[in-house]
């Protein structure tokens, strides 16, 4: 299962983020909260609706929420919490916009603490290591990575936005480091800034997200779906949600991609790594797939809609027929044929 963390500063509304991608609120307890995220994708209802399937199974990641971290009192006062994330696959950095707010502020102060916790364990493997690396020349390689990453974090610059090569990036997983994680950072506006999200959100990178935390995390929102959720978000003056998009790209910063199976059954998304063969996604569904794969049919999902149906696309020849070798897309629907 996929997992990504969500961390903000006091005030940031990292816990109205996460209450708006889970449905659930944290409690604004001491220690992390988990919850699932299941993704809107508007592919999957369509063929759902196509197919008249009986039911519907949406792609889903876990997002672990930590208490706000304080920085007030002194430097590295997070440490402690940050160490849960350590098995966190990426990050949601939250950063607040408005009066009384500096958003650039606010992830410098949110960074430095990432980078501090990160400074105490690479410190803390140096020493294991050089002491190890005596007797053992093949810890060489790790040696000089850690040596450039403690360089860079002494600078005050996160493992992500580095120049570090992503080989030798690849070097310090062991460390489980938490700037060596993919990051998207979600800028929270206040209401009468919503035209403006867009451009209050650019300066933190092309994927980060302008949200109003104060609608999409109001609990007469975030727990329904559908035409419900639409007409709340209206009432409110929200003219699209934009935390659909927000699920998406999280799932896309941990590296996932979503194919597609539908019928009279069942219509579902199903997640797989950016890249995976045809195979590797059979084994999504079941590992039985895997083992006895034969061949995948292949439709993309806007060209079967536009056909009307599985049946419809099959008697007109228009799925491709693809072997082991077959790299998976994004919105690709599959069947797959076994034997085992």
């Amino acid at each position: 299962m996929e997992h990504l963390g969500l961390v903000g500063l006091p005030d940031s509304g990292h816990d109205g983020v996460f209450a708006a991608l889970t449905g659930h609120d944290t409690g604004h307890g001491a220690e992390r909260v988990l919850g699932m995220v299941a993704i809107p994708d508007e592919r999957l209802d369509r063929l759902a609706a196509m197919s008249a399937s009986k039911q519907t199974v949406r792609a889903t990641f876990q997002l672990a929420w930590l208490p706000a971290l304080s920085t007030e009192a002194g430097k590295g006062l997070g440490s402690r919490l940050l160490g849960s994330l350590r098995d966190c696959d990426a990050l949601l950095l939250v950063v607040r916009a408005g009066a009384g707010h500096d958003a650039a502020a606010e992830l410098a102060a949110l960074e430095e603490e990432l980078i501090l916790a990160d400074l105490g364990s690479v410190e803390a493997r140096l020493a294991k290591q050089r002491r190890a690396a005596k007797g053992d020349a093949s810890l060489a390689a790790e040696l000089a990575a850690l040596e450039q990453a403690e360089a860079v974090l002494s600078d005050g610059v996160p493992l992500y936005r580095s120049s570090v090569a992503r080989a030798e990036r690849g070097r310090l997983d062991p460390v489980f480091l938490l700037t060596n994680k993919p990051a998207l950072v979600v800028v929270n506006v206040d209401v009468d800034q919503l035209d403006d999200a867009a451009a209050l959100a650019a300066p933190f990178g092309a994927d980060a997200l302008g949200v109003c935390v104060e609608l999409e995390g109001d609990p007469d929102v975030i727990g329904v779906d559908g035409e419900e959720r639409a007409r709340l978000h209206a009432d409110l003056g929200v003219s699209e949600s934009v935390v659909p998009r927000l699920a998406r790209q999280a799932l896309h910063l941990l590296g996932r991609w979503t194919f597609l199976t539908t019928g009279e059954k069942e219509s579902r998304a199903w997640t797989f790594r950016a890249g995976a063969t045809a195979p590797e996604c059979a084994g999504v569904i079941h590992s039985d797939l895997q083992r006895g794969f034969i061949r995948a049919e292949v439709i993309d999902w806007e060209s079967l809609l536009a056909i009307g149906s599985w049946a419809r696309a099959k008697e007109l020849g228009k799925l491709r027929v693809e072997g082991k070798d077959y790299v998976v897309a994004d919105g690709d629907v599959l069947e797959i044929r076994f034997n085992v």
